[in-house]
């Protein structure tokens, strides 16, 4: 029997980011999906060869790669509309978790074990990982319904960042209270994971700002205050070592060399 899965996710160079903005460079969910897979990885390495940690980065570029998959099937809605109320976000999740499970349909059943804890959304334990701490009731320790990276931030809320435009930034830093419980491993890979996007989010605003498109202006500045609010010093490195050459020329990038 033939699978739809992966042509499926190929589907997603269609699906649009940022659609409530003016662009001037237009970007889609699978470019947007590998650039958090190489940011998810780097930040882990930082962590581990610059602050003396131990991430699997591997592991993390995995999670980002299919972070955002089910919006193949449900698009990807802006922030303000997917938060606009506590209901318009249920229901939202309840959808992600339909088109989730239809993804996971698709995909042949020697694989689905390898395949289901990233699309769905939860990651799946580590070998050997300790069980995990069941949430308290603010939803600390819990990953996000599928979708996943907004459950990355544990404990980390920012309502006064909702109003951005770009899906996956500072609103959704709140952990939904519904999802399982993840082991420890796992729920520091989905901090780096949140990072990540959110970084992506900042640079797409450094790039449009560069260009002359003050669109972004209030975006970059929220975005900023939203990665201001993990407190990762992975983050900080980045930011100081990393992001100023977004905002550089080829031939200035060239010079530098």
């Amino acid at each position: 029997m033939e699978s739809h899965f992966i042509a499926y996710m190929y589907r997603l160079r269609y699906i649009e980011r940022w659609s409530l903005m003016r662009n001037t460079t237009r970007e889609n969910v699978a470019e947007h999906s590998y650039h958090v897979a190489l940011l998810a990885h780097m930040l882990c390495e930082i962590g581990n060869r610059i602050f003396g940690r131990s991430l699997n980065a591997d592991r993390a570029a995995s999670m980002a790669l299919f972070h955002d998959a089910t919006e193949v099937f449900t698009g990807d809605i802006p922030t303000p509309v997917k938060h606009h109320n506590p209901r318009m976000l249920a229901n939202f999740r309840e959808l992600e978790a339909m088109a989730a499970e239809r993804l996971l349909g698709m995909v042949p059943p020697a694989l689905k074990a390898a395949y289901a804890p990233l699309v769905s959304g939860t990651a799946a334990p580590s070998p050997g990982a300790a069980p995990a701490a069941p949430a308290d009731a603010s939803g600390t320790a819990r990953g996000d319904a599928p979708g996943m990276v907004s459950g990355a931030a544990a404990s980390v809320t920012a309502p006064e960042a909702a109003s951005t435009t770009e899906p996956g930034v500072a609103s959704e830093l709140a952990l939904d209270a519904g999802a399982p419980p993840i082991d420890e491993a796992d729920r520091e890979l989905l901090k780096m994971l949140k990072a990540a996007d959110l970084l992506d989010a900042y640079i797409k605003c450094l790039s449009e700002l560069s260009s002359g498109n003050r669109e972004f202006a209030v975006a970059k500045g929220q975005t900023e205050q939203a990665l201001a609010l993990l407190k990762m010093p992975e983050i900080d490195w980045f930011l100081a070592h990393m992001a100023p050459s977004f905002s550089k020329t080829l031939d200035e990038l060239s010079e530098q060399e």
